[in-house]
């Protein structure tokens, strides 16, 4: 049996390992690489491996980092299909699409400015007429159930608690009548956390894949959160300028949706408009209207006593493209929550554009920003700040508050580790920067791991 690791390695974008095993190959994730535009552009459309080889795809969540390249696998012929749970797939239909229409818009954008200067359009990776083909492809399997996808491999998902229908995958693997078990964390969500159920603890687990993206941080307390926005709204409102929210349309801005109603109910947060400025959030929302299972106690008790944070009269879901520039010529006090969540795409860099240059504006990242993103670059306070080839100024306030990750924290990976009990033979980890990569790998050999290994992209090992 072998592993290569295509992506998420050493980084945390473009998730893609394939497991060899029987004469199959398992492809687990196929992520999107996201970052400098044209290395991102070269590894997407170049898959390193032969599409028509892979037998199946598993398929860990709808983050467009695990799922985003998908079209691609399809288009290289790709004939096998892909093991998900039914949220995920729900949210893959809208995602993928919105990824297709992101990169058409974008695309059009650029090549405005490219033709006037003669040089060669761009294309997309994908279009939105490739997204009925993949969702052809989507099989639908039950939380802790298990289910054969190859012969002598059955797959089993765990809720992981990260978004919406995200797993924790473990797959019982009999190769020449050898029994290990596999389990892929694919991205581990928390406890304790709004909206979603905690993560499932899985057992018997011989050999590891795990993400490492806070491998060598803590979050701190989700209370600290409200206190900080209730602070910034405050200052908003005295200003009469915008708060800018970049959020992940699935996961991120939900629980944003539901952290302002606690506040509202709490008389912690200034009376102002909240504009949810993007059409995948909208869709996503619903998604999550229709998936109840994936609930924790609390959302569902709120649902019980026909509260919905989603829908509050305070908020306002922005679908044309007028609505959304009329909010730019609509003055302050307003909080504005817009796509891409690491503002690669989408009409988070228009708002951008609207509101980077005054300093009565503020810039406030809720969630991780990938090395070479524009978020990160915005976060890190470089000047002058690039959005579609235009050069701007950043003197809006840049705050970031990392409670509300997604994303299990070093202690919260130990501790589920630590339940997890049984002894590793093998642990690989992935989806992290070297700087937390490397530090989570010294403390899960700590714990007892003997043999733990940060591999490189494309490293191919035998287990």
């Amino acid at each position: 049996m072998y592993i290569t690791f295509h992506g998420a390695a050493r980084t945390t974008t473009g998730s893609m390992h394939l497991l060899e095993v029987n004469g199959h190959e398992i492809l687990l994730d196929c992520g999107l690489y996201q970052g400098k535009r044209k290395e991102a552009f070269e590894r997407n459309r170049h898959l390193p491996f032969d599409a028509r080889d892979v037998t199946c795809c598993v398929l860990s969540h709808a983050h467009i980092d695990h799922s985003g390249n998908l079209p691609i696998l399809v288009k290289k012929d790709y004939g096998g299909r892909i093991h998900t749970t039914a949220a995920t797939r729900d949210l893959c239909d809208i995602m993928l699409m919105d990824s297709a229409h992101l990169q058409e818009m974008d695309v059009e954008y650029v090549n405005k400015k490219r033709l006037r200067l003669g040089k060669h359009p761009f294309e997309p990776l994908y279009r939105q007429e490739d997204i009925p083909r993949v969702m052809e492809r989507f099989d639908q399997l039950p939380y802790e159930t298990p289910a054969e996808v190859v012969p002598g491999v059955t797959v089993t998902f765990h809720d992981a608690g990260h978004i919406l229908g995200s797993a924790i995958t473990t797959l019982d693997i009999n190769e020449n009548g050898t029994r290990r078990r596999l389990l892929f964390t694919g991205d581990l969500g928390r406890w304790g956390m709004p909206i979603l159920r905690d993560p499932v603890v899985a057992h018997d687990v011989d050999l590891l894949i795990t993400e490492s993206t806070y491998g060598d941080r803590l979050h701190p307390s989700s209370e600290d959160v409200k206190t900080q926005l209730s602070d910034l709204c405050r200052k908003v409102t005295r200003r009469k300028s915008k708060l800018l929210i970049p959020a992940f349309s699935v996961g991120r801005t939900q629980e944003m949706l539901y952290l302002f109603h606690e506040m509202w109910k709490q008389g912690r947060l200034c009376d102002m408009p909240v504009y949810v400025d993007s059409p995948l959030s909208s869709r996503a929302t619903k998604v999550y209207d229709d998936h109840p299972e994936c609930y924790d106690k609390e959302m569902l008790a709120m649902i019980r006593r026909h509260e919905d944070p989603f829908t509050m009269e305070r908020v306002t879901y922005t679908a044309s493209v007028e609505e959304s520039k009329q909010i730019n010529d609509t003055p302050g006090p307003m909080i504005i929550l817009s796509a891409s969540g690491m503002c690669e795409g989408g009409r988070i860099l228009h708002h951008l554009k609207n509101t980077i240059e005054d300093p009565d504006n503020i810039i406030v990242f809720v969630g991780y920003q990938a090395e070479n993103t524009l978020g990160r670059r915005i976060v890190k306070n470089e000047k002058p700040i690039r959005i579609f080839g235009e050069e701007y100024e950043l003197r809006a306030e840049v705050r970031s508050i990392q409670a509300l990750s997604a994303h299990a924290d070093r202690t919260e990976l130990l501790r589920y580790f630590g339940e997890m009990g049984g002894k590793v033979g093998q642990a690989f980890v992935v989806h992290g920067e070297p700087d937390q990569a490397e530090p989570f790998a010294d403390a899960l050999r700590e714990t007892g791991m003997e043999h733990v290994l940060v591999p490189e992209l494309g490293q191919r090992v035998r287990v």
